[in-house]
């Protein structure tokens, strides 16, 4: 039998290594798995709108795909901060995409009540699945991807975004161009 002491440890092991996942991958330290940048380009997502589509639509543009829910509270505390980097990063050729897992209505009354100014598509069942293949193991949100224009992802970051680390990934993308 295992007693409180051995349990407890182990909870703080398990917890400390699951921090350091998330730190690994904010740090840039775990990259996307291959197959990773197929699967983005072939997956398709449904706008607000109804009509099916993928992300090729933004191709030869830096992307900032972020993937969120309308019940997960760091995704919505990150919305507003995705608003002003699309503002302020557009004129470089940059464009923020939110991919919702969540039911269409719901979505789309969010989006309105948060006058949300960037493009929203819905995931469909097999999004958890898409998360997994992009290296998001355990299909945590928000997940955010940085792509370059070639379609290629160039950076993700697991959990709430800060605009420094999102920066600090498009940067190097915008001198390119």
């Amino acid at each position: 039998m295992i007693s409180r002491r051995e349990l407890l440890a182990g909870l703080g092991v398990a917890t400390v290594a699951a921090l350091g996942g998330v730190w690994l991958r904010q740090s840039g330290g775990i990259k996307s798995p291959p197959g990773a940048d197929l699967a983005l380009r072939e997956a398709r997502f449904t706008g607000l709108d109804g009509q099916v589509t993928g992300l090729e639509q933004w191709s030869n543009r830096i992307l900032i795909c972020n993937f969120w829910a309308t019940w997960c509270a760091p995704c919505r505390e990150e919305i507003p901060l995705l608003m002003q980097l699309r503002s302020d990063l557009q004129r470089k050729g940059v464009e923020v995409v939110g991919i919702a897992f969540d039911q269409a209505e719901k979505v789309a009354a969010f989006a309105k009540e948060m006058q949300i100014s960037y493009p929203v598509l819905l995931a469909d069942a097999g999004g958890i699945g898409l998360l997994r293949k992009l290296g998001n193991p355990s299909g945590g949100l928000p997940f955010t991807l940085v792509i370059d224009q070639r379609g290629a992802i160039a950076g993700q970051v697991l959990g709430l975004i800060t605009a420094q680390k999102i920066l600090d990934l498009v940067d190097p993308l915008t001198n390119k161009i």
